[in-house]
Formats: C-alpha cells, structure tokens, sequence
C-alpha cells in the first residue's frame, strides 16, 4: 500500500520544524490527503546528505509512494542536488509535493518537470546576481581606498596553540616535526610545520 511520507529540515530553530509540520498538515487537509510519516532534522544543509537523513528518506520511498516537502531548499544545499534527487524520485514512480514552489513532480507529469527546471535557471540566475553584485561592492570599496582582508600579518588562531610551549621545548630538544607531532599526537606534522614557521618558533 501507498504512504505519504513528509520530510522537515531546518538549519537552527526547532520552531521553524513546527512550522513546516503545520503547512505540510494544512495542505493534507484540505487536498484530503493523510501524511504517514514524518522525518524531522535539525541541520545545515551543509551537512552530507546521511547527516541530513536524505539516504534514510529515499530508502523508505517506495514506488507509487508521496514526498511532500515545504520548498526545494529543504531537500538539499545545490540547486543541481536537489534536481538530482526529485528527478530520481520521479523515475522511480515516487510523486513529490512541494508546497512553496507549487509543485506536484510525477513520472509521467511533464509540466512539473519543465517548471522544476525553469525554477532551477532562476535559481542559477539569483545566485549570479549575487556573485556580481558582491565584486562590484567591493571593487568599489578598493577604488574608494578601503582595505579588504586581514591585515597583512595577521595570525590566525590554530590547534596548535594549546601546546605551544610543548612545541618549543621539544624544538630545543633537536628533534624533528615528524617525532613532535607523534608526540604531541598530532597526525598531519606538515600543518604543525607550517605553524612552528609562521609562528618563527625555530630555534636557530
């Protein structure tokens, strides 16, 4: 037998999840349709897709199966990942709701599809925007003279701080970055270089 499953993500606030889960039960409600599962989480959407419980959601879809979701952003952190999974689902005979964009994706629904995609194109469209509008924001602030960056010679707190002193005892004792970072259980011993140079903890 068929089920409805719905999926709810959001980045920080668990009250932004509630919300979701209102919208998703008032569109059931009046499209007299009955949500079976929930699949909630919490998370960036920078996380992998397990973190974000996606692998988990495609292996409850079944065929002739329903995903309902608020809007794309929710399903994944690219606009071509999200395209991925909707177009995978719908191969698979699996329909998928998405109440933000006003779309009702199914195999065999090509108006759906041909809009999923004009959504895409706009999306791709914005993010250009974007990336134009920042490097002519700050094209303008270096005519105008400002600096932009760090400061040159600004040092950046490291890992490698907490055992600093460690690290110059052990430096005195003549042994090398490889031996130290055993020592000190650190296992890249090239990054530990790297900050005993820019720290100039060599003794000479």
């Amino acid at each position: 037998m068929s089920k409805i499953v719905a999926y709810l993500r959001a980045s920080t606030d668990k009250q932004d999840l509630n919300h979701q889960k209102l919208e998703l039960l008032e569109y059931a409600r009046k499209k007299s349709l009955s949500i079976d599962e929930f699949i909630e989480i919490t998370i960036s959407s920078r996380r992998t897709s397990k973190q974000r419980r996606i692998d988990e959601l495609l292996e409850r879809l079944d065929e002739d199966d329903t995903l309902m979701v608020t809007e794309l952003s929710r399903l994944g952190r690219s606009t071509s990942e999200v395209l991925t999974l909707v177009n995978s689902l719908a191969l698979r005979n699996v329909r998928v709701i998405i109440l933000k964009q006003n779309l009702d994706v199914s195999k065999h629904d090509m108006t759906s599809k041909a809009n999923l995609t004009l959504f895409s194109l706009f999306a791709e469209l914005e993010r250009d925007f974007i990336s134009l509008r920042t490097k002519e924001a700050l094209a303008s602030k270096k005519r105008q003279g400002q600096v932009l960056g760090k400061p040159k010679g600004t040092i950046q707190k490291s890992k490698f701080d907490n055992n600093v002193d460690k690290i110059k005892e052990l430096l005195g004792y003549g042994l090398s970055m490889r031996k130290i970072a055993k020592v000190l259980g650190y296992t890249n011993h090239i990054a530990l270089n790297t900050y005993v140079n820019k720290r100039k903890l060599k003794i000479k």
